[in-house]
């Protein structure tokens, strides 16, 4: 009940008025937001990359409303490639979401936004991970997707969400063209016929759909490219250690190289966690988001971890 509610707060905009307009909000949302300017976020990937850990960065932003606010944000990108461009030296890509480059304003208009910032990557030596986001705009996620590959673009990748009962199948089948799959357990709320009600049965999708990861990059001998910037095909992305020693131990039963499989997590969860995997020579990447438009991701976070929200009111008592 509280996770929904939580959710739905995240897409309201009378809630997020609210919400910003409080000045300990952002006191408490900058534990997981790097910050508000591309240079916090710079500042943010050189910390981690100095620790041993990659970065994948996102500017905030979702849901544009008109054409111009999806070419604003598509410009907001190009910023953050070319700093990756500039700087040979840091070890991070970039993640975007389809929303926030026009999906649901219009398909063609989202089609070329990408391509462009596709092209922008290449032109910057990156890779671009697409965010999944809830159901309505799944296969119009995927057909964009598919149709980048169709133009020849290799750089980029893909997520996928064990909570929905298509995940199998989705997963099966851009595996065939060898897809770099950022695999997570979803933080949307869905319809109980589109993904599994119980948390043990998407923890039991979770390590089946690591499994078929692992075993697509043993079969191709997928690893992280040298610089740290192109994932291998297996990006495990939860903060569930049951589910990385599930992956772990299955990579090492079958001979797949630690290189072969990255961890990832998000920025401020589990810090410790990331930097006991790194020790062990395993490939881990945090997703750094960073941007004003914080808000919707922030409320997602909160719903995630109950833990987040007696933070948040700690916070708020303490003044």
């Amino acid at each position: 009940m509280l996770r929904s509610f939580l959710i739905y707060l995240s897409k309201a905009v009378w809630a997020q008025k609210v919400v910003m307009g409080w000045g300990l909000a952002w006191r408490s949302a900058s534990r997981f937001v790097a910050g508000t300017r591309l240079e916090d976020a710079l500042r943010v990937v050189r910390e981690l990359n100095a620790k041993g850990i990659n970065a994948t960065l996102d500017h905030l932003g979702e849901h544009t409303t008109t054409p111009e606010e999806a070419q604003l944000a598509t410009d907001d990108i190009f910023q953050t490639l070319d700093a990756l461009g500039s700087d040979a030296s840091l070890r991070g890509n970039v993640s975007i979401k389809l929303t926030q480059i026009g999906l649901g304003l219009d398909e063609s208009l989202c089609a070329e936004n990408l391509e462009r910032i596709l092209g922008r990557a290449k032109q910057n030596r990156t890779f671009i991970r697409i965010d999944i986001e809830d159901t309505p705009y799944t296969d119009k996620t995927i057909g964009l997707y598919n149709l980048m590959l169709g133009k020849g673009f290799s750089n980029v990748g893909m997520a996928v969400q064990s909570y929905l009962y298509r995940a199998e199948a989705d997963l099966r089948k851009m595996l065939e063209d060898q897809t770099r799959i950022r695999l997570v357990k979803g933080a949307y709320k869905e319809p109980a016929d589109k993904a599994y009600p119980r948390k043990a049965d998407v923890d039991a999708n979770f390590d089946l759909l690591s499994k078929m990861l692992v075993d697509a990059a043993r079969s191709v001998n997928s690893k992280i490219s040298t610089d740290g910037r192109v994932p291998p095909i297996p990006a495990i992305a939860t903060h569930d250690e049951k589910r990385i020693a599930f992956a772990r131990q299955y990579a090492d039963k079958i001979g797949l190289p630690k290189e072969g499989l990255e961890f990832q997590m998000l920025f401020g969860i589990r810090r410790d966690l990331q930097e006991k995997l790194t020790q062990q020579g395993y490939p881990v990447r945090v997703y750094v988001p960073f941007g004003t438009h914080w808000y919707p991701y922030y409320m997602r976070r909160l719903a995630e971890r109950p833990a987040n929200i007696w933070f948040f009111i700690s916070n708020y008592f303490r003044g």
